[in-house]
């Protein structure tokens, strides 16, 4: 009778060993950090509050506590933004890069390559690929010659009984946005696609116990006007929680718009999905606790996610220590001298008219290209260059984008729709002096809170004198009155166009759903492109200058006049003092 109770004793103390056998996961995720390394901006040349040194400390932190694994990924878009990474991207291109430096110190576990990774060309981010100790993920980059993965699409990790497989995916839109050249060898599947078909071969070959999705992809699947239904989506990390089932975690990126909150897909189950925001500003941390069921031996899942602000994290000495060196040389770089200005230059006057900013990059974009007409528009919210001394941080604020140089043939009639296209999104149709110049968004109160479309998206043009008229609808705003050197201005004519890479790819839409052009048209009407970025050739004509005058053209107006002075100097006020 003793031995029965005691062996029913055990039984019962095996069964709920097995009922609590937990398991506690952390994982981390950075994204869209553009080059924020150091807690300093190379641009202003100012101490800052967000980076991975920062970042640093707090993964060492959560690395203390032995009881649970902590991974750390990375989301895309390391390579562009901060001089330091341009700095080793194309400046010393010798050295180990900075980035797989500083994130095989960190440890990070895997991340997703982002479309301003691409954007550096083939040189730097198969570089930067050989140098880091973890899978740079993309499994929906297709190598054309192979029809493979030309990224590893997903990486298996192992601790205690858990197996997690990590699927990487980036967005689609590259081809839209990039030329060619950068990207050459590799298409862009649809990511709903490819996710369905890649969860379906981990599922089959690995059989893991969570599946994490790290997804260089935002959440708004409508952004741009695309809907559910657009082929190769941009911003379809919600449409894949939702539509495809077996991701537990799902980390996205691209969009710099922070996000936390739990989906529940088609089958019912529920998706966690974090978004970090953008230059390590946070840290998204997915806290996974599992329990294994003793009855059918799997595991219970419970998901927690939560955003850490990096500004309440302190410096890692270490860190700083370590990649002294580095951030010397930077600093040294971005201090160099390029050029004397007789006169500052501020960004916020484009808003409203021709300004001296944007006229800048209109007269290299035509030294360079020789082109009859120019088109550039605001690449930052705001930026002011001030009289003296430029240096080389400077032109950072000047152009902020590797953007290449294109020269393109456009129709007199497709440049008129193509600027009609740009001005109705970047100005209201107003009724008289007190309504609202710019586009808004607005709140329920009916106050505006922020533009309605991408500053980056407002192109002007250079080598022809026209007028915009506020008070006229949509498709009826622009009005060309000549060429710039006085010439008749024909809308039947051919003519040079010069424009950046992303504009020239159909990025924003102004020569698609504007002039009217197909994408293979784009391929036809393209007569050069250079192969070194705007920044660098500025910087090589604003050398040769020495001191220069940088002054507004006035080759076009927004009228009427006395509504545009009004609404100038309110909604300057407004949105764009600092």
């Amino acid at each position: 009778m003793k031995y029965r109770i005691f062996s029913v004793l055990i039984q019962l103390l095996i069964a709920g060993s097995l009922f609590s056998q937990q398991v506690n996961i952390i994982m981390l995720e950075t994204t869209d950090v553009h080059g924020s390394v150091f807690p300093y901006d190379f641009i202003k040349q100012t101490k800052i509050s967000n980076s991975l040194a920062q970042v640093s400390t707090y993964v060492k932190a959560q690395r203390q506590d032995s009881a649970k694994r902590v991974f750390l990924f990375d989301n895309g878009d390391i390579l562009q933004g901060q001089p330091v990474a341009y700095y080793y991207n194309f400046e010393d291109t010798n050295s180990i890069h900075i980035f797989p430096k500083v994130m095989n110190y960190m440890k990070y576990d895997a991340a997703t390559i982002g479309n301003h990774d691409i954007e550096t060309g083939h040189a730097v981010y198969d570089r930067v690929r050989k140098e880091f100790n973890f899978e740079w993920l993309a499994a929906n980059g297709i190598n054309t010659e192979t029809n493979l993965p030309y990224w590893t699409p997903y990486k298996i990790f192992i601790y205690k009984e858990i197996k997690i497989a990590v699927l990487g995916l980036t967005t689609p839109g590259i081809p839209m946005w990039l030329p060619q050249n950068l990207w050459s060898g590799i298409e862009f599947e649809d990511m709903i696609k490819s996710a369905k078909k890649w969860v379906s071969i981990i599922k089959e070959n690995e059989k893991p116990d969570l599946i994490i999705g790290l997804f260089h992809s935002g959440i708004d699947f409508t952004y741009g006007g695309q809907t559910a239904e657009t082929p190769k989506n941009e911003n379809a990390t919600m449409l894949i929680a939702k539509q495809v089932p077996g991701f537990d975690v799902i980390f996205c990126g691209h969009d710099h718009v922070k996000y936390n909150s739990i989906v529940t897909n088609v089958n019912g189950n529920k998706v966690l999905i974090l978004n970090a925001g953008s230059h390590a500003k946070y840290i998204a941390e997915a806290d996974i606790q599992l329990v294994k069921d003793p009855k059918n031996s799997t595991w219970n899942k419970k998901l927690n996610g939560k955003l850490i602000d990096v500004a309440k994290i302190e410096i890692d000495n270490a860190f700083m220590l370590k990649f002294q060196k580095e951030y010397t040389e930077v600093k040294n770089y971005v201090s160099e001298p390029i050029v004397n200005f007789k006169n500052s230059i501020d960004l916020k006057d484009a808003y409203f008219g021709s300004s001296a900013f944007i006229d800048l990059i209109h007269r290299v974009q035509l030294y360079y290209t020789k082109a009859d007409i120019s088109f550039a528009a605001p690449l930052s919210y705001s930026a002011k260059i001030d009289s003296g001394e430029v240096l080389v941080s400077d032109m950072f604020k000047l152009y902020k984008y590797e953007n290449m140089l294109y020269t393109m043939k456009l129709t007199g009639q497709e440049i008129k729709n193509y600027l009609e296209y740009s001005y109705s999104h970047w100005l209201n149709t107003m009724t008289d002096e007190n309504d609202y110049l710019l586009n808004y968004k607005y709140d329920s109160s009916g106050n505006p809170v922020k533009l309605k479309f991408p500053y980056y998206d407002f192109d002007s043009a250079n080598g022809i004198k026209y007028t915009v008229n506020a008070s006229k609808p949509d498709g009826n705003k622009i009005n060309i009155i000549s060429m710039q050197n006085g010439e008749k201005f024909d809308t039947s004519k051919m003519y040079n166009v010069a424009l950046n890479s992303y504009r020239g790819n159909g990025g924003g839409g102004h020569l698609t759903k504007g002039a009217g052009l197909t994408s293979q048209q784009l391929t036809s009407r393209l007569i050069n492109s250079t192969d070194i970025d705007m920044r660098f050739l500025m910087m090589h004509w604003l050398k040769e200058q020495k001191e220069i005058a940088p002054k507004a053209t006035n080759n076009w107006k927004i009228i009427p006049e006395k509504w545009v002075a009004n609404r100038r100097i309110i909604e300057t006020e407004m949105f764009f003092d600092e």
